[in-house]
């Protein structure tokens, strides 16, 4: 399929629009559509929350009486079920525009191709393929979940340069300076989740939601209340550990965002109260080492509560279980410009490693500093998914 420089043009546009709810959309996919009659921009549109009208519908929208033989640029294929929203599919073929350009299909099944055949039937002309990779980077977590079941995940790290996470006392606050921390957040509010141990929220006290007063102005005027968008925060508690606290005193149960305990017993599955926060609790299935049987839960995540993308904030030994067992899609790690001595708690408890062939091997996809810090964008090569 040959494309144009105009219609280049347009789908860039298309895939700038689209990232207009990468902070807001989950779990929908982000979705950008330009409408041209001609070589004149006529309608422009972008998703932005689960439950509004699409892209497709707000271009059209805007284009209002300049549809008929119009061209109607989509980042994703657009959908031909009725879900929360009626098909956009049958909401071009209404307004007769003449051409449709995608540039993916969509992965979800209730789709995949079904909206493309729905325009062709309807004697639409549609190409596919326009800048598919760069759709295709937008909705890295959507896209997984369609095809595999699995949330994408992301392991943050943070660490000295001699790859410390605390003193031999526990102290780490703070290892990173503020500039990374406020990295942080923006991650955090692109997830659909923030999963951490009970460990962790007890030792740290922990809020781990979306610090909406850390987010540059950019996006907290897109992310601002009241439809701040906070991720769920869920927190393996095999012992029910945090039903034994008391609500003043954890600031987990004080701030924002709902909350999903995942307990080892079913006995365990009675709740605490938030005055702020959603809570519910469920039992998830353990391995042979009566640990949670990650793989399993990861896909009750996505499968149950639909969750594409899960952000792990953990201590080295949950950490170590996300990448030993294969289920890092990537790692950010932040490195401090400083050194924690030999005796300090470590980045990960990885250990059997008996020749260099043995190493878990990294792809560095992104490296820059933050503030005084540097971050890694890393995937990880010698696991398997």
């Amino acid at each position: 399929m040959s494309f144009s420089n105009f219609d280049h043009q347009m789908m860039s546009r298309a895939l700038q629009l689209a990232k207009k709810g990468i902070y807001t959309t989950a779990p929908n996919p982000n979705v950008g559509c330009v409408v041209t009659l001609g070589e004149i921009v006529v309608g422009e549109g972008a998703h932005l929350k689960a439950g509004d009208p699409h892209a497709e519908v707000h271009a059209l929208r805007q284009a209002a009486d300049n549809t008929k033989g119009a061209t109607a640029y989509v980042t994703l294929e657009p959908c031909s079920h009725f879900g929360r929203t009626p098909p956009c599919a049958e909401a071009l073929i209404k307004a007769q525009v003449s051409r449709v350009v995608c540039a993916m299909q969509d992965p979800n099944p209730q789709v995949a191709g079904r909206g493309i055949q729905m325009l062709r039937d309807a004697g639409i002309k549609v190409d596919v393929g326009l800048l598919e990779a760069d759709a295709i980077a937008l909705n890295p977590g959507f896209i997984k979940r369609m095809k595999t079941g699995m949330p994408f995940v992301q392991l943050k790290l943070a660490a000295s340069l001699d790859g410390k996470t605390a003193l031999k006392n526990g102290e780490s606050k703070w290892i990173t300076g503020s500039k990374a921390r406020q990295d942080v957040q923006l991650f955090r509010a692109k997830a659909g989740a923030i999963l951490s141990s009970s460990k962790t929220v007890l030792d740290d006290n922990a809020s781990l939601n979306v610090r909406l007063d850390d987010l540059p102005e950019s996006v907290a005027l897109s992310y601002a209340e009241p439809t701040a968008r906070q991720p769920i925060r869920i927190i393996l508690d095999r012992n029910s550990d945090i039903n034994k606290v008391d609500v003043n005193a954890l600031n987990l149960l004080k701030s924002e965002g709902d909350l999903l305990l995942v307990v080892g017993q079913k006995s365990d599955t009675k709740v605490c109260s938030s005055p702020k926060s959603k809570i519910e609790s469920i039992q998830a299935p353990l391995n042979l080492h009566h640990q949670f049987d990650l793989p399993l839960l990861l896909k009750q995540l996505a499968n149950d509560h639909n969750i594409n993308h899960v952000w792990v904030e953990a201590g080295a030994t949950l950490a170590t279980s996300f990448i030993e067992q294969g289920l890092v899609d990537e790692l950010i790690v932040y490195l401090a410009p400083k050194l924690m001595g030999t005796d300090g708690r470590g980045l990960t408890q990885i250990t059997g490693l008996e020749s260099m062939q043995d190493t878990i091997n990294l792809t560095v996809k992104d490296c820059r500093m933050v503030g005084d810090d540097i971050r890694l964008i890393a995937t990880l090569n010698s696991t398997s998914k």
